[in-house]
């Protein structure tokens, strides 16, 4: 199904004057940053042509969209938390960083955000309510901000679908870089997920400062820290 407007007009006749669709791109990752990719739209009709969510892009064609989108909507940004802080703060804690990371710096543009459509079931953005637990994630000085589900929201929503592009497009580079650090990972090609060679290499070499320490990696017959 080809993205629409229809969850982002619903919010706009609500009264929403600036929905933000929001997406993460790493999660699964054994290495590198998770990702998070925010467009800001106010009410239109229209997006760029041959927008969809990430994955069914192609990675020249998601070059191009991710150019093509420096067009759409009122302000876009691109946020991460690090392996480090995904070790310290568990995945929940790191995608709500990155995303409260990514509004900051639209707020910082001088926009408000009214509404927020946030892809999936789960919503991590939106802090938990306040326990006798202290809550790893950094307060901030966002304003509350409604947030809306959509399961396959990349794939139904232009804004979400907007910021899947945005953040993929951006880590895939950033691993395309750590890649020339430590080329035997393959992470140009498999970005840090759980690839054959990744895993091959990690059984060998062990663990790098971009691999997620605190996870489950494959590292029994490791030699020594690569």
């Amino acid at each position: 199904m080809p993205v629409s407007l229809i969850h982002e007009t619903a919010l706009w006749d609500s009264g929403a004057r600036v929905v933000a669709g929001i997406d993460e791109v790493g999660r699964g990752a054994l290495a590198g940053p998770v990702t998070v990719g925010v467009c800001a739209v106010a009410r239109c009709d229209a997006w760029p042509d041959g927008l969809a969510d990430s994955k069914e892009l192609t990675a020249v064609n998601r070059v191009r969209m991710a150019d093509a989108l420096a067009g759409f909507g009122l302000a876009r940004a691109v946020a991460h938390a690090s392996p480090g802080e995904i070790d310290e703060l568990g995945i929940i804690g790191a995608l709500r960083l990155a995303g409260t990371r990514a509004l900051e710096r639209i707020a910082a543009e001088g926009l408000a955000v009214d509404a927020v459509l946030l892809d999936g079931k789960h919503d991590w953005l939106t802090p938990p309510p306040a326990t006798i637990f202290e809550d790893p994630a950094p307060a901030s000085a966002l304003p509350d901000v409604p947030v809306t589900m959509v399961v396959k929201g990349d794939s139904l929503c232009a804004s979400i679908a907007a910021g899947s592009v945005l953040a993929k497009v951006e880590r895939d580079a950033l691993m395309s870089a750590a890649h020339e650090r430590h080329p035997a990972y393959g992470w140009a090609g498999n970005k840090g997920y759980g690839a054959a060679a990744h895993l091959a290499a990690l059984r060998t070499l062990g663990a790098t400062d971009e691999h997620r320490r605190s996870w489950s990696l494959p590292l029994h017959e490791v030699a020594g820290d690569a």
